[in-house]
């Protein structure tokens, strides 16, 4: 994990029923409920979380304050049987990773509604953190799985500016206020400060781990070490709970007739139009970075 929007789509929109079939029925779930003799549907609501996971308004980041409308759309609107989440995401922030998941539960436990969590290419480190908050995890047969851990990673300058003749002036207040500078050569007691950083919100990712899967977790294997596991592996070991896919297995759950809200995030008409298209183009540099750790 490193130490490093949004509405509902329509029910009737074509892509949405490309995806979801059971999607564009007339009359919506929340309505058939109030309707005399009308039996109403099982819904499912899909909740897509895709892409890293960072704090800030860039579009396509993973964030609690971007995800939060339409978490609690997808939690709120038409009473829905189940909410599924689709996880696709190599991690980032440990905070928004925890912010999000913890958002999720709260939601699923205020409405007693369960949720299934979805792998398609991975969910490792704080990606990983998001699909437990499903009660129960399927991946697919190559989904990449785990990477229960913390990496710090950065690049040192002091040498190259020196190169140039570049002089770094740096004036604080508190000894440890410039730490981890990287135009600065690196400090053996910065490093240990940092270790201990990590190791406490590794503590805290493991600990989120164990309760929410408990006993799946397979007791002799070394899960919290950064390793991954592809898909079948994933459920011998406990972090998934089967090899299956949205469509099929909530049908198998709620019978052929299920029907599926998906709820993703919006681009501004700004974002649409090409603005801010630097901070876009950086945010993708940093996300490719990312997935491009599992070989994606």
């Amino acid at each position: 994990m490193s130490v490093l929007c949004g509405g509902a789509i329509g029910v009737a929109n074509d892509r949405g029923r490309a995806l979801f079939p059971g999607m564009g029925a007339s009359t919506s779930p929340g309505m058939k409920r109030w309707i005399p003799f009308v039996k109403s549907q099982p819904t499912v609501a899909v909740l897509r979380l895709s892409g890293a996971i960072a704090s800030g308004n860039r579009f396509g980041a993973l964030n609690d304050a971007g995800m939060a409308p339409q978490i609690e759309r997808a939690f709120r609107r038409g009473k829905p049987d189940a909410v599924a989440l689709i996880v696709n995401s190599p991690g980032g922030s440990p905070a928004q990773s925890s912010l999000i998941a913890a958002r999720i539960r709260r939601l699923a436990e205020e409405k007693g509604i369960k949720v299934y969590a979805f792998v398609e290419d991975v969910a490792a480190s704080g990606g990983y953190w998001l699909a437990t908050a499903g009660d129960e995890i399927w991946v697919d047969a190559s989904s990449i799985v785990g990477s229960i851990g913390v990496i710090y990673a950065s690049f040192g300058f002091h040498d190259l500016i020196g190169r140039y003749g570049v002089e770094r002036r740096v004036h604080t207040a508190g000894k440890s206020k410039s730490m981890l500078d990287p135009f600065r050569p690196e400090k053996p007691e910065d490093v240990e400060k940092l270790k201990v950083w990590q190791g406490q919100i590794h503590d805290t990712f493991i600990a989120h781990v164990k309760a929410r899967r408990g006993d799946r977790l397979a007791p002799d294997t070394e899960l919290f070490t950064g390793e991954v596991w592809v898909g079948q592996k994933a459920v011998e070991v406990g972090l998934a709970d089967g090899v299956g896919h949205v469509v099929p297995k909530m049908k198998e759950v709620f019978g052929d007739k299920v029907r599926f809200i998906p709820y993703g995030q919006r681009r501004s008409l700004m974002q649409r139009l090409g603005a801010r298209a630097l901070d876009e183009t950086l945010g993708l540099v940093e996300e490719r970075g990312l997935f491009a750790r599992y070989g994606l």
